[in-house]
């Protein structure tokens, strides 16, 4: 199946496919030099797949996790390219989950002023969400993607068959950002994952998702409007992963709850515990409510949240400090 997403001269096809990731070949101009790049937490054969599509590659793994979302990562994928004389005609290509298609990304944006780069995401979550859209990125003194860029792949290829490797958590992950985007834009599909696990239903969940978030990407490529929206979840998620040891997934999953009616809540929990995901944490409000503050880059103390009173819809809510520690309480051990 492809699905378009349309930005006139930065247009691209997502290739959702069992398999796709063995036609790299047929599917990616690879006939160049090529960096790959991975991580340790990715099965090694993911990327020997891509080595062998390519004419002149080079391969880079970096260390599994957030922590390598980095300057020195970056520095030292462009110093990669730089010796191997890569030019504009180059390309790079991520293989991996949301870090590797960030900082692979963010590269490419950088090096020559931008050279053609290719996501192949293998984490439920990076297929749904972080691999379609060009938000690419680094950390920054523990602010999460403070500085990137908008630089849209050339495709992405979406292999559900690489799904089978992950642990329960990182699926849990990638069903927090479906579950997300169901609740704001789409009440029948959140009416079906409620009959269905995602696991059972997957390629049809994952191809509806993808459209959603393609259909948001058109309507606003540089989340100037209704792009905000897929960060429902994301305003106290991004505190409590700041302190937390938990998943990001696991974090939207706990900032979703405190931004919906009773109604809309009771649904949600019986969602996210249905797909293994918590539903309270202990990290500290007041630390919580900083790294939000700090994150979210607050004006005049007030953040404008994103809250589902009505499955399939959204509003945007202004909150000061003093309503989001509030909020936090409601999944606050």
């Amino acid at each position: 199946m492809n699905i378009g997403v349309s930005l006139g001269k930065n247009s691209y096809d997502i290739i959702l496919e069992r398999g796709v990731l063995q036609k790299a070949e047929e599917l990616l101009e690879l006939g160049r030099k090529t960096l790959i790049v991975t991580d340790s937490g990715v099965p090694k054969e993911y990327a020997e797949h891509i080595c062998k599509a390519c004419k002149d590659y080079s391969l880079v793994c970096i260390e599994q996790g957030e922590e390598s979302k980095n300057f020195d990562n970056l520095k030292m994928l462009c110093e990669v390219m730089l010796k191997e004389q890569f030019t504009r005609k180059d390309c790079v290509v991520a293989v991996g989950g949301g870090v590797v298609g960030d900082l692979a990304g963010f590269a490419a944006s950088c090096y020559m002023r931008g050279i053609d780069f290719y996501n192949i995401p293998t984490t439920l979550l990076s297929q749904v969400d972080s691999s379609v859209g060009g938000k690419t990125a680094i950390d920054l003194c523990g602010v999460k993607n403070i500085v990137g860029a908008f630089y849209q792949p050339k495709a992405v290829l979406v292999d559900p068959d690489v799904l089978a490797t992950l642990s329960e958590e990182q699926f849990a992950c990638g069903a927090a950002e479906i579950i997300k985007m169901a609740a704001t834009f789409d009440a029948e599909l959140f009416d079906f994952i409620e009959k269905n696990s995602i696991k059972s239903q997957l390629e049809e969940i994952i191809a509806r998702a993808l459209k959603i978030k393609a259909r948001v990407v058109e309507e606003d490529e540089r989340e100037s409007n209704l792009r905000k929206v897929l960060n429902f979840g994301h305003t106290l998620g991004h505190g409590i992963e700041s302190v937390t040891g938990l998943l990001h997934g696991q974090c939207v999953a706990l900032g979703m709850i405190p931004m919906t009616d009773i109604l809309v809540r009771k649904r949600l929990l019986s969602v996210l515990k249905k797909e293994n995901l918590p539903t309270k944490c202990h990290a500290d409000t007041d630390k919580v409510i900083e790294a939000v503050i700090h994150d979210k880059k607050a004006e005049d103390n007030i953040i404008v949240t994103i809250q589902v009173e009505k499955i399939g819809s959204y509003k945007l809510v202004p909150m000061n400090i003093e309503q989001l520690k509030d909020a936090y309480k409601e999944v606050l051990i």
